[in-house]
């Protein structure tokens, strides 16, 4: 005789896919499921990466295969063309402009090859023969069958091909930017160093002190806070930051007198400083980096977030007094080329390369990321893996380089929000630039 609880029993298997009453056997069962296929996936890519072990090629298809999809990949340009007159509003790839505009000149002045030129001897042939044949006779033949008429379609389709072929290779075809999946596909680098000699000329007429890179000024800036302000220590470090800097304390006493952010310029004119920078403060901590360059503008403001001193960092160093280096990364637009010329007047142009200080203004998704460090070269050691380049092969000539850094600090993070034509925005005055909510996420301004 077979028991009553045999004949219930489900068969063996059958329990992963049943879903039983009670709430901890429910529990159990998707913890068992869960490491079934963890177990199933992790012999999957152990037996991948037998196969890629054999044959390096399929490592190398999966590499360029497998690239995310990110924002930054994702981003979308205006549309303009090579003369971008007003360009703070637009988000423009000023470095491909200028590249494709010197594509064209550079094809439409070389020499023709000799394919081109028996071309183009054909088809003065073949005018010279049209206007040897008289017009009425051409009309009356045009009028007489259809089969001429066939035939000189034909001829004058060869003709527009042979016309439109020499006009794409003499440069005047559109070059068509490549989808988001295309850029997705291609090994393409996420950040990019700034070429700060691509300005356009309605832009450097605009702000001529800020593109001024034939005779740079060396630095005399003014730190201050705004008012009651209790960042006094904070201000002290951005003295340690930026090079040639002198911090003044701003006071709202009812027996001092209220300076105004034109009244304090005008005294850091006279007193021939260079730049005005305002730190502002929200609930005892940094909140915002305004920037006025002088003696007439333009005033950038900056919300900050994100603000760790240095003795707060893991492993830190201390700084000197060597003036650093300065490195732009990823600014490509015209609104991005004015605000990396606006950093490159607060540090010198002839850094001190014995201290080996270097600060880094990263740009990436219009967030600017502040970092300075103190780097040295050394050897590799034997448990450090090889340098690996973005296409995942072993970069050559540095096999037993190894650079070691050491943050100094502080580190910070800014966002910039309006660009004010003159000091200080004042009632009825018109802004260069101001930040606006975007409805595309792919859309950056700098």
């Amino acid at each position: 005789m077979v028991s009553k609880k045999s004949s219930h029993r489900p068969p063996p298997g059958a329990g992963l896919d049943a879903k039983p009453r009670n709430k901890i056997q429910r529990q159990l069962l998707h913890i068992k499921r869960k490491r079934a296929k963890d177990s199933s996936r992790r012999a999957e890519r152990y037996a991948f990466k037998k196969e890629e072990a054999k044959n390096p090629k399929l490592k190398e298809e999966r590499l360029k295969r497998n690239i995310p999809l990110t924002i930054d990949r994702k981003r979308v340009w205006d549309d303009a063309g090579s003369d971008v007159e007003d360009g703070l509003g637009l988000s423009v790839d000023v470095e491909r402009i200028k590249r494709r505009k010197q594509e064209e000149e550079e094809e439409l002045n070389r020499p023709l090859n000799e394919d081109e030129q028996s071309s183009d001897a054909e088809e003065g042939s073949g005018d010279e023969d049209d206007d040897d044949v008289d017009s009425m006779l051409a009309s009356s033949d045009e009028e007489d069958g259809d089969d001429n008429d066939d035939s000189d379609s034909d001829s004058g389709k060869k003709k527009s091909t042979k016309s439109s072929s020499s006009d794409e290779t003499r440069g005047r075809s559109k070059s068509s930017l490549p989808t988001a999946t295309e850029r997705a596909t291609s090994p393409s680098q996420s950040t990019k160093s700034t070429n700060l000699s691509l300005v356009p000329d309605a832009l450097a007429a605009k702000f001529p002190a800020l593109f001024n890179i034939e005779n740079p000024k060396s630095p005399k800036i003014l730190i201050t806070t705004s008012l009651n302000s209790s960042l006094h220590h904070e201000a002290e470090l951005l003295t340690d930051l930026f090079p040639n800097s002198v911090y003044v304390r701003r006071t709202r006493h009812r027996f001092a007198h209220q300076f105004s952010i034109r009244e304090i310029s005008k005294f850091a004119t006279n007193r021939n400083f260079t730049a005005v920078v305002i730190l502002r403060e929200d609930q005892k901590k940094p909140s915002g980096l305004d920037i006025v360059h002088l003696p007439t503008g333009p005033m950038f403001h900056f919300s900050m977030t994100n603000w760790v001193e240095g003795k707060r960092i893991p492993g830190h160093g201390r700084a000197t007094d060597h003036w650093p280096e300065l490195i732009l990364n990823n600014f490509r637009t015209p609104l991005g080329l004015l605000t990396a010329h606006l950093f490159r007047t607060l540090f010198p142009p002839q850094p001190d390369i014995e201290g080996r200080q270097v600060v880094t203004v990263l740009n990436s998704r219009d967030y600017l990321f502040f970092r300075r460090h103190r780097y040295v070269f050394r050897e590799k050691r034997e448990t450090e893996k090889a340098v690996v380049g973005a296409d995942g092969k072993e970069m050559k000539g540095v096999e037993g380089i190894r650079a070691g850094m050491q943050e100094l600090g502080p580190r910070f993070t800014l966002k910039l929000r309006r660009v004010d034509k003159g000091i200080q925005r004042a009632s009825g005055q018109e802004w260069e630039w101001k930040g606006q909510m975007e409805k595309t996420r792919t859309k950056f301004q700098l």
